[in-house]
């Protein structure tokens, strides 16, 4: 039997970012998360006495929650370090929900922490690999979403210059936000041209490689309203594996995002249609353009025409990937909680220059391994309710 959250039974009432980019020579992923919890915190006025329910995951430590908890100096009554990769904030969310919801905890913090930038060339994550594709060597992941990029090519008549117009909009929105790594004007020529890692994906279609960290409160509903900052409500849920080997994939173009967001869209009792922001994990052009179609934003095999003319840019039918995403943005090792402080930000009226009008519902989406997790929050303001 299925168990889901109770729609808007619990609430995001605090977010933040640690340093991004580059961070000081010395800095562990742990000092990261203790600066986005603590600063997370101070956000919707709670403290780290308050906090009873730790949430994290990390590629760069072995047992994230007993690291972070012996890093914090607390002892929380209950804790969780679910791993599905980029996917397990998402997942982590709803896990959080249910423990609040439970009486497990009273106060959920949910955190990640890397510094793949720093660390790059004295630090290499493990890769579980199917003992029959090592035999190629496959440069996982640009590899695997390489595949599929082809495949929906192949299939649909996708064009590079369709994912193009993705990274281009991804730049725009990062232009708006003063806490993107990569701000720099980009054209379409700087996309096609760039070196190619693993067609048909060049270096532009490729997330940025960055430090940073992140992390959320939650809170349930009754006690969300008395905090500093307006509340996001969880409305939906779902969770989806379809393989972990992308030669095990059943079709390459078809993510578990369908039914992971099928589960969301039912417990929240909406509809694409609904939905006024999307965030979803843009480790590569690629999976921007699948989870649009996945997510019913478009139907399959018409991602590449919909994304055309800057449709989803700042000015387009569908706000996507406000922050810049991690093509712009940042993208530390993992991007999902990333999707979900923007979702959060959003919601609030906090954007400034890339705020959208009157936003009262938002997706953020997190996809873990190539293409294989895969997990879907839908958050609401109060109006919601």
């Amino acid at each position: 039997m299925n168990v889901f959250p109770k729609r808007g039974g619990s609430a995001i009432v605090g977010v933040a970012e640690s340093d991004l980019g580059v961070v000081a020579p010395g800095t562990t992923p742990l000092d990261l998360m203790g600066q986005a919890i603590q600063e997370a915190l101070a956000d919707c006025g709670l403290s780290l006495a308050d906090v009873d329910g730790v949430f994290c995951a990390a590629s760069q430590l072995r047992m994230p929650t007993l690291s972070l908890c012996e890093y914090l100096g607390i002892r929380p009554r209950y804790y969780d370090s679910s791993y599905i990769g980029g996917a397990s904030f998402q997942s982590l969310a709803a896990h959080a929900a249910l423990a609040l919801e439970a009486g497990l905890c009273d106060v959920a913090v949910i955190a990640y922490g890397s510094t793949q930038r720093s660390a790059r060339g004295k630090f290499t994550p493990q890769r579980d690999m199917n003992d029959y594709d090592g035999l190629y060597n496959p440069r996982l992941p640009a590899t695997g979403y390489a595949l599929a990029a082809a495949r929906h090519m192949h299939l649909y008549g996708t064009t590079r210059n369709d994912l193009a117009d993705i990274a281009l909009a991804a730049r725009a929105w990062a232009q708006k936000n003063p806490r993107a790594f990569d701000r720099r004007p980009l054209t379409r020529d700087d996309v096609l041209n760039a070196p190619m890692i693993s067609s048909p994906l060049g270096a532009k279609d490729c997330c940025l490689v960055t430090d940073g960290g992140a992390a959320i409160v939650m809170v349930r509903a009754d006690r969300a309203r008395d905090l500093r900052r307006k509340p996001t409500y969880l409305l939906g849920a779902g969770e989806a594996q379809e393989h972990h080997s992308i030669t095990q994939m059943p079709e390459l173009t078809e993510t578990g995002a369908a039914r992971s967001g099928a589960q969301a869209y039912a417990m929240a009792g909406l509809t694409p249609k609904d939905i006024d922001v999307v965030q979803v994990y843009d480790a590569f052009t690629i999976t921007t353009l699948l989870f649009l179609e996945d997510l019913g934003f478009c139907p399959k095999g018409e991602g590449g025409r919909f994304v055309q003319d800057g449709a989803i840019a700042p000015g387009g039918v569908l706000p996507v990937n406000t922050s810049g995403g991690g093509l712009s943005y940042c993208h530390p090792g993992m991007f999902g909680l990333f999707t979900m402080v923007e979702a959060v930000r959003q919601l609030r009226g906090e954007c400034d220059d890339r705020q959208v009008a009157h936003a009262e519902t938002a997706i953020a989406h997190g996809n873990g391994g190539v293409l294989a997790g895969q997990a879907t929050l839908i958050l609401g303001a109060s109006s919601t309710l």
